[in-house]
């Protein structure tokens, strides 16, 4: 069975996710955002705490707020991280415009990550489907546990709202084509789990979501 633990870390109030093996010990962490030194020894804590092993870094996309945890993490238990092609320049891209957001002191990870290149990735037994969900990035991506009825899609569907699109590599209508095609067709049932603020699911944000609003 799945586990996770949600962190809410950085200025921008990310969501890093921690998925685990609930009769296991291996884990995955899931755009890490720990930036200061109290919410880096809190995602330390809570890993010490029980006992997990984490193996890998995933990442939704590359904006400021997603990896300003990374290269703590894959230094600190040594692991690779993972991410799409499209993504590797918004990384690089994070050191030239994290001062315009009053952060100075970026860290940036200096191995090079590996490039999703399946459709499937697994935790232990845990078996996710790798979506393609372009359109608040260019790369972005979203990993959908069929098993459990759950997804994690980073910044691209929210309860009541949708990703930006303002940022370098964002369009509007390549985010509505990503939400109605990929994450729409999925069990209504669904629960979301988005890189920004509470969880929701599918059904819900198919009748409420103004930008969607499928229902009366």
């Amino acid at each position: 069975m799945l586990s996770s633990k949600v962190f809410c870390f950085n200025p921008f109030r990310e969501n890093t996710y921690l998925l685990y093996e609930t009769f296991g010990n291996q884990a995955m962490i899931l755009d890490p955002g720990c930036h200061s030194r109290d919410e880096q020894n809190e995602l330390v804590q809570f890993v010490s705490d029980n006992q997990l092993n984490p193996i890998a870094v995933w990442l939704t996309h590359c904006h400021i707020d997603h990896v300003l945890g990374l290269a703590f993490c894959i230094e600190k238990w040594n692991i690779p991280y993972y991410l799409s092609f499209p993504e590797i320049a918004q990384l690089k891209a994070v050191e030239v415009y994290a001062p315009s957001f009053g952060i100075f002191n970026t860290w940036l990870p200096e191995k090079e990550g590996v490039v999703f290149e399946a459709e499937e990735i697994r935790l232990g037994d845990e078996q996710f489907r790798i979506l393609q969900i372009p359109g608040h990035s260019p790369g972005h991506l979203g990993f959908y546990h069929a098993l459990s009825g759950q997804i994690w899609s980073g910044d691209v569907l929210f309860n009541q709202g949708i990703g930006r699109t303002d940022l370098p590599g964002g369009d509007l209508e390549t985010l509505k084509n990503s939400i109605m095609e990929k994450l729409y067709t999925l069990p209504e049932n669904t629960v979301v789990h988005p890189g920004h603020g509470p969880s929701t699911s599918i059904g819900f944000e198919k009748m409420m979501n103004p930008f969607f609003k499928l229902r009366s």
